[in-house]
């Protein structure tokens, strides 16, 4: 309709934003990449019973799911610690970086040369003057403002390896290669094999100084031990070799050690060059997979049709469901979007609530008391289809419980929106939050 309206304008927003398109050269180089990397589950230590986990039968599907979309199988003998808040989650980064011997892989979205910003530019210092392999890559998107500082070109002068994602160059030109939204999303750390964080926060203070006003961000994060460590391990060696000129396989190849008794994991990744709808149908398998409760996180709520229905029918089916939402969205269009969506949540029976005490960003859902996902995706188009990002899959009713608690600890800072007040909203106000949902596909 835009293209026969604004014949000009139109031909140029397809070209901006018609297709979901990285680049014929991108998709190439990344196929050939990730064909060539050694299968995770072949490294000496996966074929100890304590990595091969007993998985309850009705849980099983939600790992079929997440094997289809990611190739990894579900790996035993796991062990996951919730982090406190934001600023613990950087210094307990920073000293595993410190106790690190071999290298240190590192993958976030947004960068910042803030305080926590600098603690991990001075850690990742550290341990390359020692000697450690340090590997440190970003979205030339979300970190530029890092990319373009003199503590970028400090990292490099100290010995880490650093790449951008998905690099911009001329944005005039890049129209013609790929779509220049489609983002690395991810937040990878990885050290010797060991360890792994996963979770929705970047690298920077809670704060979040491009948008001071909404601050605090508060997300949440959970580092792991065990073999999950290794799937991780293995998504950021894709995206390490499909931007940056190295050859890293040798760190897949490495003996692991024997797994402690843990939780089945498994790590959940998407991105465009991933098969269609991967991410929606992880969220709506677990959606479905609801025999009692059904608890979510998300700060971004613009979802495709069957995410929507899916929620309605757990509501509908008797399921306690919660969501909570940030009360402000430092994206107008998308809270307004999401917003759209709450009368025929509430109608099915969905409790919403929306965090005041600064912007939500934990992206968490559990399951029952026993199933959690964590990670980088939003419940948005922009997650589901655009976006590269990393989530972690667990069955573990204790680790399960920490989460829950968390969620829970939420509520008290938020305020329960009812169906009265939404049916209460002026005309204009839902005209305004049901024309913003009409481009909810490119929000």
């Amino acid at each position: 309709m835009i293209i026969l309206a604004l014949p000009f304008v139109g031909i140029v927003a397809y070209l901006l934003l018609g297709e979901t398109n990285i680049g014929r050269k991108r998709v190439a180089r990344m196929k050939q990449v990730i064909g060539n990397l050694p299968d995770v589950g072949c490294a000496p230590g996966f074929d100890v019973p304590a990595a091969r986990p007993e998985i309850n039968e009705r849980h099983l599907p939600l790992f079929r799911v997440g094997h289809s979309i990611s190739g990894f199988e579900p790996a035993g003998g796991n062990r996951a610690t919730l982090m406190s808040d934001s600023n613990s989650v950087i210094d307990s980064m920073v000293a595993d970086i410190d106790e690190a011997s071999d290298h240190v892989h590192l993958l976030f979205y947004i960068w910042l040369p803030d305080r926590n910003g600098t603690k991990m530019a001075e850690a990742l210092k550290r341990a390359a003057g020692r000697g450690v392999n340090c590997r440190a890559m970003v979205d030339d998107l979300g970190s530029r403002t890092l990319v373009h500082c003199e503590l970028w070109s400090q990292m490099e002068v100290a010995g880490v390896k650093l790449a951008r994602a998905l690099p911009i160059g001329n944005p005039l030109l890049r129209i013609f290669t790929g779509r220049i939204d489609l983002r690395n999303h991810r937040k990878i750390l990885v050290i010797d094999n060991k360890v792994t964080y996963c979770g929705s926060q970047n690298c920077a203070d809670p704060e979040f100084l491009p948008k001071a006003k909404f601050a605090p961000w508060v997300d949440t994060v959970m580092r792991f031990e065990g073999p999950v460590v290794r799937q991780n391990q293995h998504l950021f060696a894709g995206d390490w070799m499909a931007n940056f000129d190295e050859d890293i396989t040798e760190v897949l190849r490495a003996p692991m050690g024997t797994p402690e008794p843990g939780f089945a994991a498994q790590v959940v990744a998407s991105g465009p060059t991933a098969r269609y709808s991967a991410m929606p149908e992880m969220f709506e398998t677990l959606i479905y997979s609801a025999h009692r409760e059904l608890f979510i996180t998300t700060p971004y709520y613009v979802p495709i049709d069957s995410i929507q229905a899916a929620l309605c029918a757990a509501g509908n089916r008797g399921i306690d469901t919660t969501i909570i939402f940030p009360a402000r969205n430092d994206d107008f269009a998308v809270g307004a979007t999401s917003r759209s969506y709450y009368a025929d949540l509430l109608a099915a029976g969905v409790k919403i609530h929306e965090y005041g005490a600064g912007l939500l960003h934990a992206k968490t859902m559990t399951i029952d008391g026993e199933v959690t996902l964590i990670g980088s995706a939003n419940m948005d188009r922009r997650s589901f289809e655009l976006n590269y990002e990393n989530n972690i899959l667990l069955c573990d009713p204790g680790v399960t419980a920490q989460l829950r608690a968390r969620q829970e600890s939420f509520l008290s800072d938020s305020r329960q929106i009812t169906a009265e007040e939404v049916a209460s909203w002026t005309w204009r106000r839902r005209l305004w939050n049901n024309t913003l949902a009409i481009v909810g596909p490119v929000l």
